[in-house]
């Protein structure tokens, strides 16, 4: 069955995370939160969720250890009480010089070429799109 395969993929690159993300003092949810704000912070915690395919109740208290980190801040949205806005902060956003290496050492672990890559990502994608269609979510 594919979700097997799917699910064995899923641990194996936790485990290639896991040695290179140690030493910054990540665990691998909160380095693609920080992915996602060093690319384009700040963000509401709902859209945070949203690219990382995580709940708020999981969410919170992962943003929380990376503010008491002193990487990040969280503030309300003074337009919207309700919302919560995620910003980094100074060594938040020198964290990401410390992490350069991460991509590229995932990318040689995988042994395949960024064409290949690329592919399989498009693949996974659309694999996902039709299974969340199908359970009836988006």
């Amino acid at each position: 069955m594919i979700c097997f395969d799917l699910y064995a993929a899923s641990q194996a690159f936790t485990r290639v995370y896991k040695p290179l993300l140690a030493p910054l003092g990540l665990t691998y949810p909160q380095y693609l939160v920080m992915l996602n704000l060093w690319s384009d912070a700040p963000l509401s915690v709902g859209e945070i969720g949203r690219r990382v395919s995580l709940e708020s109740n999981t969410l919170t208290p992962l943003i929380k250890r990376l503010q008491e980190a002193g990487w990040v801040t969280r503030t309300r949205d003074p337009e919207d009480e309700r919302r919560v806005v995620v910003a980094l902060t100074d060594p938040g956003k020198a964290l990401e010089a410390q992490a350069a290496h991460v991509p590229g050492c995932i990318l040689e672990a995988t042994g395949m070429p960024p064409t290949e890559i690329e592919a399989l990502q498009g693949t996974l994608r659309g694999l996902t799109r039709r299974m969340l269609d199908a359970a009836g979510s988006k």
